[in-house]
């Protein structure tokens, strides 16, 4: 099997909209965003050709979630995903991007145990898919582990509020820090993971009163997804904003596609046409010379008489 080549990669994504050459996005260039309240942009991605689209259409920062558990891999949830599926998948975004920073997602069990085991996962998804940084999930002793990344000298993202990790210790899949005393606690989080040297902070599912707590008390980029629109920028699931996925969406989800009705609509007419012999038509074959031709049934009229004897 094979796919037409993809030619037009190599230059597609060289200006911006403005007409302006993209630069590739650093931590140094998200600070810069957020000094100038410029709203970040962060996407998840999980194969090449994702990469490839979430590329062209300019985002900022691309994340490899742990998601991709359920989107991609079919798993229940996230806890079941691997280190070696979470490599396998970032470096295949990797090869897709050019321009946004790439972060891999530490999966479940991959950095609790200890600070020597999370170094070393986090240096799994630097040197062998290319990540530029690692998020890992919660404050407490995620912070210590956090730290302890960064003090090797890999940049690390904190995520709090639904931790969809620890889903069942929060209480399943639903808002966090909707009390006051709630809401301290998640916003302590946060700031022991600033206090860690994390490089931005991912707010999920928390009410925008505890965002707007929390935002003077941040010098680092805060990326919300379901945390109100005062954050320094927004994250989505590419499956969930495009919807690919056919699951409900979360309350916060805005879909700005609805790729999967079209994927199975296309599928779903190809299927007919080969059944109805209407694919391959005339103008998908391929053709020898008349001679080249007239000289292979004149073989294969001898082959099938000489094999009858």
């Amino acid at each position: 099997m094979s796919t037409r080549p993809a030619d037009k990669h190599g230059g597609h994504a060289a200006s911006t909209g403005s007409g302006q050459a993209r630069r590739p996005v650093t931590i140094t260039s998200l600070q810069e965003k957020k000094a100038l309240g410029e709203a970040i942009v962060m996407v998840t991605a999980y194969d090449y050709p994702s990469a490839t689209v979430v590329d062209e259409a300019g985002v900022d920062l691309v994340l490899v979630g742990d998601s991709a558990a359920m989107v991609v891999l079919g798993y229940p949830n996230t806890t079941p995903v691997s280190m070696d599926e979470m490599v396998m998948l970032s470096a295949a975004v990797r090869r897709g991007l050019k321009h946004p920073l790439l972060i891999g997602d530490m999966p479940f069990g991959s950095y609790e145990a200890s600070n020597e085991q999370a170094i070393a996962n986090a240096q799994r998804f630097i040197k062998e898919s290319g990540c530029d940084a690692v998020k890992l999930e919660r404050g407490g002793a995620s912070a210590e582990r956090a730290r302890a990344i960064v003090d090797s000298g890999i940049p690390v993202m904190g995520h709090i509020g639904l931790t969809p990790q620890s889903a069942v210790q929060l209480g399943g899949y639903r808002a966090q820090g909707r009390t006051a005393a709630a809401a301290q606690a998640v916003i302590e989080e946060a700031l022991q993971l600033q206090e860690a040297g994390c490089f931005a902070i991912v707010l999920e599912c928390v009410p925008s009163e505890l965002t707007d707590a929390l935002m003077p008390l941040l010098d680092v980029p805060a990326i919300g997804i379901g945390a109100g629109p005062h954050t320094d920028g927004q994250v989505l699931v590419f499956h969930d904003l495009l919807g690919i996925w056919d699951g409900r969406p979360a309350k916060f989800v805005r879909q700005y596609g609805q790729i999967r009705e079209q994927m199975v609509a296309g599928v779903a007419a190809y299927a007919k046409d080969v059944r109805s012999r209407a694919y391959p038509a005339p103008e998908h074959e391929y053709e020898m010379s008349p001679d080249e031709a007239r000289q292979l049934a004149g073989w294969a009229r001898d082959h099938a008489v000489a094999s009858r004897h």
